[in-house]
């Protein structure tokens, strides 16, 4: 019986070599087609598809599957270039969003200088600016309400005037102010739920507040907290809910929550529904500057950065730390899930990465299973002293039908002593798949100097990748 097992998985094998060597699966110069590599290849989708011996369907999807989930990381560690550059802001950038709007593909940035700057990334032109805020600005997004509900590109933005403005990029006037925080308004989230109606703010008076953008109201301030908060996250939408049903406060939150960073040096998560404080992570030592919740349905997972240089995964559902990465050598201000997946051979199967960005000038990428050393540095420029602000996946445009599907991961930085923005495209074809969609991801982040006014933003294309 084992020699007949061994003689079918044998011959479907070979059948694989003989269909595979018709693709010729490609990574710009580097391309696979030697016997051994292929078998490699062939021997990894058994293991990890579970594919049962006697028949094989799909075969492109299993090409598809192997591409993302094997090399998409190496081929991103090896493979960096400067994109495009833009130019405007006169200070630090302190955030960054992105937004596909028809056939636009639009970039907003907030800085220092008190000025939110919108960029058509396409044609590399600054497209709008809005100067209306008194002080800094923190945090930047574009509002899904409006993009969802009126088909219009707005920006929302956080200042340190204690405000937060809405902004018509089309017509370049400002659409609402709240009021309330009595101190910097430091972070924003919009709610994955009824297209972004709701608003959650953390702000430097302690508190994190619920706002409901079309009426403009104020629904819920949550007190708690023993210092500023930094950073606030939803979390994410769940696919048992009907998205246009989901509301919030007396009327009801479906399970949804809030999390939130502080300088108290605590995590904590807050019921939307019952208005209460659920949960209070503590672990950090110092200051908490980003938190995000795990992307998929389930969100059961924070992660988390701090100054005490550290990133931090915890579990919801237990209330208890799972794994401390450490690795920088300065305080951590960003942290994010990525898309890529490793193969971790500790727990024989793929493990999700995640990355963080430091005062230290580096993003580091890290096996969400695994606390050993980081998967790969990014470095900044050794000739000019910067810290990594920010950084936030994105997603390219997708067509309809393509036969090459390329993903790219983009980075934008800005650098010390100039105001440019660079971008230099590379494409790495992967393999042909006829009437596939793609959703390729973008990657950005933002790099400052507080000793300097005068900023660079810099975009990298790091790699060109199958999803």
């Amino acid at each position: 019986m084992t020699t007949l097992i061994n003689e079918e998985k044998t011959l479907i094998k070979q059948a694989l070599v003989r269909s595979f060597r018709k693709k010729l699966l490609s990574f710009g110069d580097y391309c696979i087609h030697s016997e051994e590599e292929i078998q490699t290849i062939i021997q990894y989708w058994i293991r990890v598809s579970k594919i049962k011996l006697g028949w094989i369907q799909d075969f492109d999807r299993f090409v598809v599957k192997y591409a993302t989930d094997f090399f998409m990381f190496e081929v991103f560690r090896s493979l960096s270039k400067l994109l495009k550059t833009f130019s405007g802001h006169t200070k630090t950038v302190w955030s960054i969003d992105y937004l596909i709007l028809d056939d636009c593909q639009l970039l907003c940035s907030g800085s220092e200088d008190k000025i939110i700057c919108v960029w058509d990334i396409e044609t590399n032109k600054q497209i709008q600016s809005f100067n209306g805020h008194s002080d800094w600005v923190c945090c930047v997004k574009f509002s899904q309400y409006y993009h969802h509900n009126n088909h219009r590109s707005v920006v929302c933005s956080s200042s340190v005037d204690k405000t937060i403005r809405f902004w018509d990029i089309k017509h370049n006037r400002q659409l609402q102010v709240f009021n309330g925080h009595n101190s910097c308004v430091n972070g924003i989230e919009f709610s994955p739920f009824n297209s972004g109606r709701y608003l959650c703010s953390g702000s430097d008076d302690k508190t994190i507040r619920l706002w409901d953008i079309e009426t403009s109201k104020s629904l819920h301030i949550f007190n708690g907290h023993e210092h500023c908060v930094w950073c606030v996250d939803i979390s994410p939408l769940q696919g048992n809910n009907d998205n246009k049903s989901n509301n919030i406060g007396v009327i009801g939150g479906n399970g949804y929550t809030i999390c939130s960073g502080s300088d108290d040096k605590t995590i904590r998560i807050w019921d939307i529904e019952t208005t209460k404080q659920s949960i209070m992570f503590e672990g950090h030592t110092h200051w908490i500057n980003s938190v995000k919740y795990e992307p998929n349905e389930s969100g059961n997972t924070i992660l988390s950065g701090s100054f005490d240089k550290s990133v931090r995964l915890w579990d919801i559902r237990s209330g208890q730390q799972t794994q401390v990465f450490n690795g920088h050598i300065s305080c951590v201000r960003t942290v994010e899930y990525s898309p890529f997946v490793v193969n971790n051979i500790e727990i024989g199967g793929n493990s999700n990465v995640i990355c963080s960005g430091s005062d230290d000038g580096t993003i580091r990428f890290w096996d969400i299973r695994s606390n050993k050393s980081e998967l790969h540095i990014i470095k900044g420029d050794n000739k000019e002293d910067y810290r990594i602000n920010c950084l936030k996946f994105l997603q390219l445009k997708k067509t309809a039908k393509e036969i090459m599907i390329i993903v790219m991961v983009l980075i934008c930085v800005t650098f010390v002593f100039f105001n440019e923005m660079f971008f230099i495209p590379i494409n790495i074809s992967i393999l042909s798949v006829s009437l596939i969609r793609h959703w390729p991801y973008q990657k950005i982040f933002t790099k400052y100097d507080n000793s300097q006014t005068n900023k660079r933003m810099c975009c990298f294309l790091f790699t060109n990748l199958i999803l």
